[in-house]
């Protein structure tokens, strides 16, 4: 192995890199990112790379935009900080408050600001217990999340995330947080079960699970439109009204995480919207800036706002609430990317490129290391297994998806693993169609080099 660089060396002994083997990384160092123009970046060796997970599933229109630079630089140089704390507000949070209000798919009473998806799906559990409370329902307190879920890694959100390695020797989650059944037929259903087969024993368990537990000790329902850092599981589409259905027969509050599905990744505004999802409350970030700067929102229906008034009556304040939240550069970011969005029609250009994307992606079936490759809009999950007939996974030791993603990115594409072997796609909406073609030569360059090592070292021996 080569000695890492200065710059590498500085890394290692500096950062602390989250969901990385920090172990091994201390001899590997940092693919260091330099530049970045449209669906492209640039390592500090000049090396380009098609970005194919728009950063972290977030960089929406692309890297080097100059109309969200010019927003940034003109409110940073008019009002560079405001707060939203004890009355005080500033033009930017309420036109971009105005704004999401009018484009919910679902009726939205106000809208609370923070800068990231775990605070926000942090917040929304702490509005379903406030809720409860002001309604006099001191035990209906539970919260339903799934298996595989991701929602982020605060100690709340990470109780609501439904990944192993995410609460081992964290001591998460906390009491009150269950999962209920990941909806991926692949890997969930059972001999013979269709899709809408499938659907309906996950409602049916999601139901006794609410009735064991005690619809009467169970608040909310939390769920991603299509599951993304669990490995892109796309439910049967009738999973939703279904599960809806469970839910509204208990009195349980359904909230849709829309962080990643959110501003046209699946081909709608809201991938509620996709999948035939009706939440009371929703949950945005990363697009809603095209993460050019940290901000996230609550999106509160008129229920949780009279509970807010009705508590701050009471208690004198409403105690919650981040220094950040609805900063004013974040927020005019976030007022000219929506601008961005519907003057360049990107959810209309989504849906026009996503049957290519999803066409090459499904071809990736036929790949001998390819148990399922699935998706939706602009999303992809490329499932590595090794044994494509008895779907039999890697052991988590070999590495395979993280072998993947070294492969693609000496293709000059960067993809992720999660999940252990499951190679995930999102590139950013601004892709065009010669792209989304040399995206997948290089996915599939990257696949068949995989494959040789796996022969070599054989790792797909039982």
């Amino acid at each position: 192995m080569a000695p890492l660089s200065n710059l590498a060396t500085r890394d290692v002994e500096t950062l602390v890199h989250p969901y990385t083997n920090l172990a091994r990384f201390r001899d590997s160092g940092p693919l260091v990112i330099e530049r970045g123009e449209g669906v492209h970046v640039y390592d500090s060796d000049g090396k380009p790379y098609i970005e194919g997970m728009a950063g972290l599933w977030c960089t929406a229109l692309g890297y080097g935009n100059e109309e969200l630079v010019e927003a940034a630089a003109a409110q940073m140089r008019k009002l560079s900080f405001a707060h939203l704390f004890s009355g005080k507000s500033h033009d930017p949070g309420i036109e971009l408050a105005e704004k999401l209000k009018e484009m919910a798919p679902v009726p939205i009473s106000k809208v609370f600001f923070c800068s990231s998806g775990s605070e926000a799906n942090d917040t929304q559990v702490k509005l379903v217990w406030y809720l409860n409370n002001a309604l006099g329902r001191p035990h209906k307190k539970k919260i339903i999340s799934r298996v595989k879920a991701y929602h982020g890694v605060t100690i709340v959100a990470a109780s609501l995330t439904g990944i192993a390695t995410n609460h081992r020797d964290f001591d998460v989650p906390l009491p009150g947080f269950l999962h209920a059944a990941c909806p991926h037929h692949y890997r969930g259903a059972q001999a013979g079960e269709s899709e809408e087969q499938f659907a309906t024993r996950l409602a049916e368990e999601l139901d006794a699970l609410i009735v064991r537990e005690g619809a009467d000790t169970v608040a909310a329902f939390i769920a991603e439109p299509v599951m993304g850092a669990g490995g892109v599981i796309v439910p049967p589409q009738t999973y939703f009204e279904k599960v809806g259905a469970v839910c509204a027969r208990h009195d349980v509050f359904m909230i849709s995480d829309e962080v990643i599905c959110g501003f046209g990744r699946l081909g709608t505004r809201f991938g509620c919207e996709k999948l035939n999802f009706r939440p009371q409350a929703i949950t945005v970030a990363k697009a809603l800036s095209s993460a050019y700067l940290p901000i996230a929102g609550v999106m509160v229906p008129e229920a949780v706002y009279q509970a807010l008034l009705s508590e701050s009556k009471k208690i004198g304040t409403f105690g919650h609430g981040f220094t950040y939240g609805g900063h004013p550069v974040a927020a005019a970011v976030a007022i000219k990317a929506l601008e961005i969005y519907a003057r360049e029609r990107i959810v209309e250009r989504v849906a026009e490129v996503a049957p290519q994307f999803q066409g090459r992606l499904k071809a990736l079936n036929d790949h001998p290391l390819v148990g399922e490759a699935r998706g939706l809009g602009l999303i992809g999950g490329v499932e590595l297994v090794a044994d494509k007939n008895t779907r039999r996974a890697f052991a988590p030791a070999h590495g395979v998806g993280a072998k993947a993603v070294q492969c693609a990115e000496a293709e000059g594409l960067i993809v992720r693993a999660v999940l252990g072997d499951v190679v995930t796609l999102c590139p950013p909406l601004i892709i065009g169609n010669t792209e989304i073609d040399e995206l997948f030569d290089k996915l599939t360059r990257a696949l068949d080099k995989t494959l040789d090592w796996v022969k070599r070292e054989r790792l797909a021996q039982a």
